[in-house]
């Protein structure tokens, strides 16, 4: 099923590569098999032109796997069997692997969310419960440390949101709140049409705003004490909120323009808090 989690996580070009690469090795190795568990739960759901009959059948047998290699047993994938090995090692509680396929089932069921919450709801699924899983192998002190993962993550989640309007819509998924998109008399048909004008602009500094609360939030959760421990995470907070600026600076036009943080940014960026909390802390 998988040939090497490393692999899968260098490919990806994803933040999480750059920003767990400075790891201890062991920690390192832990990171990259279960951003690979993380990554290919969500493939289930985001590629192939399979039915979402289908690909629901996929992540029904994806979580019996997980549960056989969790309690127990052995599955018939390596990746589960790796997977298990690494969260007995570190202590990992199970609820977050298995509310993450729940949250991929709702990008299934659902493809609107009708009030803030109820996207915050589908962001901690999709995005807090990683932290919450990749806490554990950094390790921390304060109780706290959950919280910081938990609010990171929606910040991050909603980030993403921001900057894939566009390619969520090509695929009919529409995630900024109904009930925000009437306040701000901005249709569904609006997003279908790419109008950019005035009112996209209110509507997106709104929800903006929101993931720059969460930001926020989490600076103000992660003690003193964890902060050395917490430098991959911070490095991810680093880089997604020079995301959010960058989509602010360019006034919110994610139609037409592509914004991201470049390979070399995010190296720059992981390298830069490593070195902070190694050297100062």
């Amino acid at each position: 099923m998988i040939d090497s989690s490393k692999q899968i996580a260098k490919e990806s070009n994803s933040s999480f590569y750059y920003a767990f690469s400075l790891l201890s090795k062991p920690k390192r190795d832990a990171m990259n098999t279960v951003y690979a568990f993380c990554r290919r739960t969500d493939d289930i759901v985001d590629e192939g032109d399979e039915s979402e009959e289908i690909k629901y059948e996929h992540l029904r047998k994806w979580r019996i796997e997980l549960e056989k290699a969790l309690y127990g047993g052995t599955s018939d994938y390596l990746l589960f069997n790796k997977l298990a090995a690494i969260i007995k090692q570190f202590n990992i509680p199970f609820e977050p692997f298995f509310e993450l396929i729940a949250g991929m089932e709702m990008d299934l069921q659902r493809k609107r969310y009708l009030s803030p919450e109820d996207l915050m709801q589908y962001c901690y699924c999709v995005a807090s419960t990683v932290g919450l899983m990749c806490i554990e192998i950094f390790g921390y002190k304060n109780k706290s440390a959950k919280d910081y993962a938990i609010n990171l993550g929606l910040a991050m989640q909603m980030t993403n949101i921001l900057r894939d309007v566009k390619k969520d819509s090509d695929k009919g998924r529409i995630y900024l709140p109904q009930q925000d998109m009437n306040i701000f008399q901005y249709s569904e048909q609006d997003i279908f049409q790419r109008n950019y004008n005035s009112n996209f602009i209110s509507l997106m500094k709104h929800e903006a705003d929101r993931a720059q609360g969460f930001f926020i939030k989490a600076n103000d959760a992660l003690d003193f004490d964890d902060k050395p421990s917490m430098f991959p995470a911070r490095a991810m907070q680093h880089i997604y909120h020079r995301l959010l600026k960058k989509i602010e600076v360019e006034n919110y036009d994610v139609f037409n323009k592509k914004i991201k943080v470049g390979t070399f940014e995010k190296a720059a960026i992981s390298v830069g808090v490593w070195a902070k909390y190694s050297l100062v802390y």
